[in-house]
């Protein structure tokens, strides 16, 4: 058989022998399963993502019927990057109208509640505009970005400037001051969004600072859907397993350090999440078809122990998809796919 077009974990495009895809596939799959210590894919699952990385064509579907529902992060600024010049409100209905997006999400450009803090009676005003002017689902959307709190910006001790020093200590206590402040933000800016109409509050790229992030986070919600227990909440993942940046962080009595998207989600459930974006990173200097199996195989445990939607993040550089700035569409829908058929997720 003729050499198949395929990927890198960098986008870059390749031939590779059919064994060799197989072999890439099932070796991501195995990785994964150690790793999590979850089950690896089984023969006919693997069997079905060698078709769908080997399918002739540039552009792959699901079959009818196993369509899932898409919901976006930071989608009001992702135009704009393209030096596309539109108002938001013009861009959350170019994804309503001209692309087909199940839900929107209106975000400022610097993404994180922290900074958005100060101008939320603006962004309420937006929100309206927004609502009125769309039928979508509309989230707002922002990151809790813990590493903003430290100094010299932040009001808190610079963990990462503690550790290498040895003062574990008082890292730690600084970084469980953060927590309060990061939890009054995400409080705050939320409750003036969801008021202002806005359908629900996504907290996007959750763990980026470690397990101090994703404790602010959990906090942050249980407090929100205290007061609006209708609240609609997604929370996306920044990576797939939580750093222990702190380390001896809990929450329910779980320890968050070290916790793979199976168990992330479990804790997201008691929270009060309603939707859970699960993260699995792509190694640039590995092959697609490893990347894609790899991700398949944590998402796929994480939608089997959820008793909530799991969306799966699937863009630059996670959930199989290849860490470059303009994604491969080739790619890009063959992730769709797996996701839908061989994961079993809910959307993406």
């Amino acid at each position: 058989m003729s050499k198949i077009y395929t990927r890198m974990g960098d986008g870059t495009l390749v031939e590779m022998e059919p064994e060799e895809i197989r072999n890439d596939i099932q070796e991501a799959s195995m990785d994964a399963a150690d790793r999590g210590k979850i089950p690896p894919l089984n023969e006919g699952e693997l069997e079905h993502l060698y078709d769908i990385c080997t399918m002739p064509a540039k552009v792959v579907s699901v079959e009818r019927g196993n369509e899932i529902v898409v919901t976006i992060d930071g989608g009001t600024n992702k135009i704009y990057r393209h030096g596309i010049q539109s108002g938001r409100v013009t861009r959350i209905q170019m994804h309503e109208r001209a692309f087909g997006f199940d839900t929107m999400e209106l975000s400022h450009i610097d993404y994180s509640f922290k900074q958005v803090k100060s101008i939320a009676h603006e962004e309420k005003g937006e929100m309206e505009d927004a609502l009125l002017s769309t039928i979508v689902p509309l989230f707002y959307g922002a990151m809790p970005n813990l590493g903003l709190y430290s100094q010299p910006d932040g009001p808190v001790p610079n963990a990462a400037e503690l550790m290498p020093k040895g003062l574990i200590k008082e890292a730690q206590e600084a970084q469980e001051e953060a927590i309060e402040h990061a939890v009054k933000d995400m409080v705050y800016v939320g409750s003036a969004l969801y008021e202002s109409g806005a359908d629900g509050i996504n907290f996007d790229t959750t763990g980026a600072a470690g397990d101090t992030d994703v404790k602010a986070t959990l906090i942050a919600i249980e407090k929100l859907k205290d007061k609006y227990p209708e609240m609609g909440v997604e929370m996306g993942m920044a990576g797939e397993f939580i750093l222990g940046m702190h380390g001896g962080l809990s929450h329910h009595d779980t320890r968050l350090a070290g916790l793979y998207p199976h168990k992330q989600v479990e804790l997201a459930e008691k929270s009060g999440v309603n939707i859970f974006g699960a993260v699995v990173n792509t190694n640039s200097s590995k092959s697609f078809p490893w990347n894609l199996s790899r991700a398949v195989t944590y998402c796929k445990a994480c939608g089997e122990q959820a008793r909530i939607p799991v969306h799966a993040n699937v863009g630059m550089g996670v959930g199989g998809v290849p860490n470059s700035d303009m994604n491969p569409v080739d790619a890009i829908s063959r992730v769709s796919k797996a996701m839908a058929e061989v994961a079993k997720l809910d959307g993406l």
